[in-house]
Formats: structure tokens, sequence, C-alpha cells
């Protein structure tokens, strides 16, 4: 099916029109259309067009009025001010829009006119760590940009640029061939592909400690490790085998935790820092031959005007140190040739966070410089805010360690879990669906917190507020889907119908006017990477569907056919709720 005009858009192209007839020279101008407190929309453009045609605005918004037709769309339209126009829309428009975009499974959202492919580099853990708090916020807000861009019909790309390759690696590699049996599991000899990311995980931190411990105290233990470093970047193949160990032993713990956090990761979008290696040298030569990176003091080094250390003097982007060896920018200007020229990106999103700003604005300019970076590829730097506990500092634990992911997620389903569980009885919740709704609400309640905040801002994690049943969580949105839901298996045989010719009260005015507005929020959200608008938008229909709910009796209305009309606004909030969160990786439980 076609997509659905929204009745702004409807509105403002007649409004356009008029204007268009009435100041010929104004031909394509925006009316500036917006809601509006004092009617459904007010057109504000009038005012700027008739000064810099000399006209008076208020009879310049008198000609554009009448040359308006009402009665189909327009209800009523108003000169107000100096020269505003207040538009009220009929309750036909209303309900037959809404009706077509129930009629299609988008639900009349439009797809991009100019889709591309867009490549999101989110969800970025360190192999042999563990993660913490600090890799949530990449990987949700990422998911999220990852589901809306898919839905307006763009070719998304998925890259997870996980921490794979590096000098702790030979320290890590060395001890496994002097200790060969420090990462099998207890499970014997098919047990890594039974192993829990818990075991997982716990072997991996033994491992690591043990041999930082014998690293920092054995010097010969040292050379070797060093020189195991030297081995891993020439590709030996003993040492290549143990590190795909770690690898594969990391993954195993990395894919348990996106499962807690209800991501789907599949291994073919792993692209760590490894997958990149085989570039790193000619990407440092065809810097160097084309002259946009120089030497200095034996490193391989791009400089800027604009940036300076607090000494005053150029602070470069160091592409190859002074030893030979690669620093992150080779790495992240090798993956920018890799998505442009191999993946044919039209835009790169990197979910990272803030702190590292000027790396990415350094690696940005320097690959536009090289010319990998053209006027048809946009990239830019999701860049996201820090964590806070509810003391307004950096999340930690009471005894000042960064708090475990996979620990707060825990505790978040414990809770929401309890929450569930002091009104199962009434709603009749199985014990299954108690622990199963636990978990949506409790991931849910983590995701929709951070995805609520924009996310260039810092937020605090306080999960006594991401679980309440009150204020804007994902729980208030998630019990207005559960109660339409509700609504609809208790209306029997009676159905949502849409009923075009009836007068609607205030709060179905309202609500009818905010559903017809998704299709515009999900391109807004999209264009701006901010997935934050989608949670204000969701928070405002649930908002707007409590006051329907108590305002407008929806099973005890005065007339079948009002009965019918109420459910059909039951149900396109409900199908608009599931969608909006899904977009968000939310889920919505059918009873709670």
């Amino acid at each position: 099916m076609a997509s659905v005009p929204s009745l702004a858009s409807s509105v403002n192209q007649r409004v356009a029109d008029a204007l268009a007839s009435a100041l010929p020279e104004a031909g394509g101008a925006d009316p500036l259309l917006r809601r509006s407190d004092r009617a459904d929309f007010q057109a504000n453009g009038i005012l700027a067009l008739a000064k810099k045609a000399k006209a008076n605005p208020r009879e310049l918004a008198a000609t554009v009025v009448g040359g308006i037709q009402t009665g189909d769309l327009i209800q009523e339209i108003e000169v107000s001010g100096p020269g505003f126009l207040n538009i009220t829309i009929t309750d036909r428009a209303i309900i037959e829009t809404l009706a077509a975009r129930a009629g299609d499974d988008r639900l009349g959202v439009p797809f991009a006119a100019n889709p591309g492919t867009t490549v999101i580099d989110y969800a970025q853990p360190n192999v042999a760590k563990e993660m913490h708090v600090g890799h949530l916020r990449s990987a949700v807000i990422g998911a999220a940009m990852v589901e809306i861009l898919e839905f307006t019909g763009e070719k998304v790309v998925r890259r997870h640029h996980i921490g794979d390759w590096g000098t702790q690696f030979g320290m890590l590699i060395q001890y496994l061939l002097e200790h060969p049996h420090e990462l099998d599991h207890k499970g014997g000899a098919d047990a890594d592909e039974q192993a829990s990311g818990e075991e997982a995980m716990s072997n991996l931190n033994r491992l690591y400690k043990a041999s930082r411990a014998l690293f920092d105290s054995d010097e010969e233990f040292k050379t070797r490790a060093r020189a195991r470093v030297v081995d891993l970047q020439a590709g030996e193949p003993q040492t290549l085998e143990l590190w795909q160990r770690f690898v594969d032993e990391s993954k195993i713990y990395f894919y348990s935790v996106f499962n807690k956090l209800d991501m789907d990761i599949q291994d073919p979008d792993v692209v760590g820092e490894s997958g990149y290696n085989d570039m790193l040298v000619e990407t440092c030569e065809l810097l160097e031959d084309s002259g946009v990176a120089v030497r200095s003091n034996g490193a391989l080094c791009v400089f800027f005007d604009d940036v300076k250390g607090p000494d005053g003097n150029p602070t470069p982007l160091i592409v190859r140190k002074s030893d030979g060896g690669f620093g992150y920018a080779a790495t992240d200007l090798s993956a920018i040739r890799d998505r442009v020229g191999k993946l044919g990106a039209t835009e790169l999103i990197y979910v990272v966070d803030a702190r590292q700003s000027l790396h990415f604005k350094m690696v940005f300019e320097t690959a536009r410089r090289a010319g990998w970076l053209n006027d048809g590829v946009k990239a830019v730097q999701l860049a996201f805010g820090t964590v806070l506990g509810k003391d307004g500092k950096p999340f930690k634990t009471r005894e000042g360690e960064t708090v475990r992911l996979v620990d707060l997620l825990d505790e978040a389903v414990e809770r929401a879990t309890a929450v569930v569980r002091e009104k199962a009885e009434k709603v009749g919740l199985t014990e299954a669906e108690i622990v199963e709704n636990g978990q949506f609400v409790g991931i849910g309640a983590v995701k929709y917190a951070d995805l609520s905040t924009s996310a260039s801002r810092d937020y605090k994690f306080d999960l006594d507020q991401m679980v309440s049943l009150n204020g804007d969580t994902s729980v208030y949105l998630q019990y207005a889907y559960a109660r339409i839901k509700s609504i609809l298996r208790n209306a029997g045989e009676r159905k949502p119908g849409a009923h075009p010719e009836l007068e609607l009260a205030s709060a179905e005015r309202a609500l009818g006017l905010h559903l017809d507005q998704f299709g515009e929020l999900i391109a807004e959200a999209a264009a701006d990477h901010a997935p934050h608008k989608v949670a204000a938008y969701l928070y405002q229909l649930s908002s707007l569907f409590t006051t329907f709910y108590a305002e407008c009796p929806v099973l005890k209305a005065d007339t079948p056919e009002q009965v019918e009309n109420r459910l059909f606004l039951c149900e396109l909030t409900a199908r608009t709720l599931t969608k909006g969160m899904s977009l968000l990786g939310i889920r919505t439980p059918e009873k709670l």
C-alpha cells in the first residue's frame, strides 16, 4: 500500500497553494505549520513573507484564508494576532486518515525518498575483558538506530568493531602456551559449545589476572610475551590459533550478555580491529604518498591547524608509531576505506563515547583529505554521554569498581519481576508468564531509560525509577499497551471499526492527531539519529491514551458505532505503541 499523507502535510499543502495564489512571488514558500494549543495547527510563515513583500500581514493572511476550501479536511481557519492562521481539522478527516493508516501494515509510514547504505559501528566490547556499564549505551543506541533506519527503507550494515588486537594478546597467548589447560572447560571436549557466558568470562578473567601478575613480576616472561606480539602481527600459525581461542571464548561471553539485552548479534557482523590488519601498511603508504600524513620524530602523523595541546603545539593524529606499531587511527582509517569502498556506504555512523570526539573528528578529516570520504558519503559520530549513579557521579560499585553489565541487567530483571508479580493474580499470569514478563519489563526499563535521554547527555541510572509504573518509563508504556489488549479481549463480539461520521470528544481528537504524526516522527528520528524522539513520542501517546481511557468510555459508550470507533482508536494506539517500542528494542507483553 502507498504511504498515507499526514493531516499536517495535507493541510500544509493546502495553505501553501493558497499562499502562492495570494502572493505569486512566494510560490513554494513554507507556511511553517506547527501543532498548537490554540487550534489543531497554526501556520506562522505569513509574517515573514509579508514583511519581505512589504505587504500587510493580516491582510495577506485574510486573502490566504479566503482561498482555502473548508468542510472536508479543514473545519475552520481564522486569522489570529499579527497574521497567524489557526486551523482546526474536521473530525471526519481525522478518522478517515487514521483508517487509511490502519489498513497498512506499516501504519502508513512512508519509505525514505532516497535510501542509501548506512554502516553503523556499535556494541564494541573488548576480547578477554568483561563488559561493564560503559558498554550499555553503544549497544542500546546503536541497535535502536539500526531498527529505525531499516524501517525507513535504508540498507543497514551492522559492524561490531570489537577490540581483538594489540599488545595485551602477546601476554595472554604466551601464558596460555606455557599453561595450556587454562582455557579448558569443566564439561570436557565439547564444552566450548556448551559453556555459559559466565564460565567463559570467569576463565578469561582468571587467565588475564594470572598472566598480568607474571608479566609484572618476571622479566623473562615479559620478554617472551613481547616477542609473542611480533609473532601475532606476523601471522605465526600457532600464535594465531591461540589468539582465535581467546576471540571465540570471548564471543561466548559477549553473546550471552547481548542475549540478556534481547539483542541479536550475528557473527558475520563482528569485524574487529584484526579484520583490517592486512590493510594497515597500505593505508599508511597511501597517506604518506599523498602528503596527507608526514613523518614527525619517526612517527607517521596528520596535523590540523585547529588541534593543539595545552602547550600550544599542534597535536597530531598518529597513524603509525615511531616503533613501527599501528595506532587506533590506522585501523579506523582502514575501516573507512573498507566500508566505503567494499560495502558501498553512503553514511557511516559511529556510536561511540563522547570522550572520543576529538579522535573521530581527526579521523574523519584525514579520510576526507585522502579522498576516502567524499561529498557522497556522510560520516558522523553519534556521541553518547556517561551513565551516572544516583549521586550524579560515574556509576561505580560501593567498592569503587566499574559495574558489571551482567549484574546490572540481572538486578533490573529481578526488580521488574517483583513489580509484575504484584499484579500477576489480578490479570491471571502463570509463573512462566511472570518470569517472561519480568525479563521484558526489566530489560525494557534499562533500554528505555537510556533511549529516552538524548544520546549526548549523561543520565542517572536509577532502577527504582526505571521500573516505576508512573512517569516516563517503559513500564508505563507497556502497561498502556497491556490495558488496550485487555479492552480488546473484553470486547467480545464487538470489533474495532472506523466511523468518520461521528463527532469526536476532545480526548479522542488529541489521541487521533498524535497517532497521525507517527510517520513524520520516524522520519525525523532517522534523519537526526535521535531515538530519544521516538521514546518521547511514545510516552506522549501513552499519556494521551490514559486521558482518553479516563474520559471516553469504550465498551460502555453511548452507541454501538461509538463503541466500534473507540475500539478502533484503541487498536491503532496498540499497533503504534508496539511498533514504536520494537524500534527501540523493547517488548510489549500482552498481559501485565
